[in-house]
């Protein structure tokens, strides 16, 4: 049995049940038997727990989780408290800085904080190798983390999309944007976020269409 948060288990139980899934599950089972690999077991379906279904107001989407040691934690671009917050992160906290002025620091690089207010912090990949970026990609992850998409798309109401980067853009085929707002950017990352990330203002047009729908802002 996938050990999963309760209110995800019955959105999700037909693709536990699907063939790609039971091979991802193999492939994943052998490779932290014979590898290092992150997050560690019992994170790997963090974001779910953290954010129960019928509580999401928001999506974060990122691709890989880090492959350092003691930064993947089973949530998008957050790493755990001690860790030094990686080149993306600080980058996504300069902007808020910027976006919502007054916002205090961040006091550490984990953004639990927002996951226990509807934030899901949700990776395509939900796994990968020590040192190894991009070594657990195409091999199932994708294709449930795509449903996933579809599930809080069509079971959820006023979501707000928060897509960065060009692989994180394509996915809004998944998504119903009559009820939904999806906000793309170009991605956090050093090397482009000068290129239309910085300014593009995520977490004000969010908490601006959350208020517009009557329902409670994010304190990011």
């Amino acid at each position: 049995m996938v050990k999963i948060a309760e209110s995800w288990r019955p959105v999700l139980a037909d693709e536990f049940e699907k063939p790609y899934f039971q091979r991802l599950i193999a492939f994943v089972k052998g490779e932290y038997a014979t590898a290092t690999v992150y997050p560690a077991g019992a994170h790997i379906f963090r974001a779910f727990e953290a954010t129960p279904f019928g509580q999401v107001k928001v999506v974060i989407l990122g691709q890989d989780p880090y492959h350092g040691r003691n930064q993947a934690h089973g949530l998008s671009f957050s790493v755990q408290e001690g860790q030094a917050a990686p080149p993306s992160l600080r980058n996504i906290f300069k902007e808020l800085q910027d976006d919502i002025p007054g916002t205090a620091p961040a006091a550490n690089g984990n953004l639990d904080r927002w996951a226990r207010q509807g934030v899901l912090l949700l990776n395509a990949t939900l796994t990968v190798r020590a040192s190894e970026p991009a070594s657990h990609q195409k091999k199932g992850w994708e294709e449930f983390t795509d449903a996933v998409i579809r599930k809080v798309s069509e079971g959820e109401e006023h979501v707000v999309f928060i897509l960065w980067g060009a692989y994180a853009g394509k996915k809004s085929e998944l998504i119903d944007e009559q009820k939904h707002l999806v906000l793309k950017s170009v991605h956090p990352s050093p090397f482009a976020a000068d290129k239309g990330f910085f300014g593009s203002k995520p977490f004000s047009k969010a908490n601006a269409w959350l208020a517009s729908k009557g329902l409670e802002p994010v304190e990011w």
